[in-house]
């Protein structure tokens, strides 16, 4: 089995879902008491919110180009970041190691094509809303990516970061979120990308009958675990 070097902490709460996951998938394909081979780096979450928020993106990213180099130089064979919107300097984490990175994006977008739609609705933090980091990785794939309203950003942007990172899950802001998807599917989504691997734990499947989600989070282990199984 390959080591997986996962760069997280971003926020805890998404961290924590994601080593569960990746664990109790392995075991589910492998049985027995396997688990992952897998080494992670928990960054401090207060630094990349402020330099979200700061518009820092260089800071950032020599802050998590830093911690992928440590994941590769304590053995990991590729590096996946559980955080949708610090793919904004994904490219700079790439440059700093000489191992693979799965970039979450592509990962949503060979699931896309799997179901056949081509119109997404995209959810997240602000920059991965609004920026084009993300669209653009998803455009290129051949996809319409469909981001909310602007007042509706804001509120879902609003969520994430003051409760969903927080562990706080309200159900007030759980049927606005629906709302948000419904409006988008009714705007020509035919499918939400989950672009935050902290919404997954707020809504669901069966929250918009008809509208499939993509969650990064779910997608993401998923091709996590298939790589770190693969041989080569």
């Amino acid at each position: 089995m390959r080591t997986i070097g996962l760069l997280h902490g971003m926020s805890s709460v998404a961290t924590v879902d994601y080593y569960r996951r990746i664990n109790d998938r392995v075991n589910e394909l492998r049985g027995g008491h396997e688990r992952a081979e897998l080494v992670l780096s928990s960054v401090n979450f207060g630094v990349i919110e402020r330099c979200v928020r700061a518009e820092a993106w260089d800071e950032a990213g020599q802050y998590l180009a830093g911690k992928a180099r440590g994941l590769q130089r304590a053995g990991a064979d590729f590096i996946a970041c559980g955080s949708n919107t610090m793919h904004r300097v994904a490219p700079v984490i790439e440059a700093a190691i000489t191992v693979p990175f799965l970039h979450i994006a592509d990962v949503v977008a060979t699931t896309a094509t799997d179901i056949g739609v081509t119109r997404l609705g995209l959810l997240g933090t602000a920059p991965t809303m609004e920026q084009d980091f993300y669209r653009r990785r998803l455009e290129r794939a051949g996809f319409t990516v469909l981001p909310p309203e602007p007042v509706d950003r804001t509120t879902v942007d609003q969520i994430i970061f003051d409760e969903l990172t927080r562990h706080v899950f309200r159900p007030e802001s759980r049927e606005t979120y629906i709302r948000v998807m419904t409006d988008l599917h009714a705007a020509g989504a035919e499918a939400i990308v989950l672009g935050c691997t902290e919404i997954i734990l707020l809504v669901g499947p069966d929250d918009v009958p008809g509208l499939p989600l993509l969650d990064s989070t779910t997608l993401h282990v998923e091709a996590i675990v298939q790589t770190a199984m693969s041989r080569g």
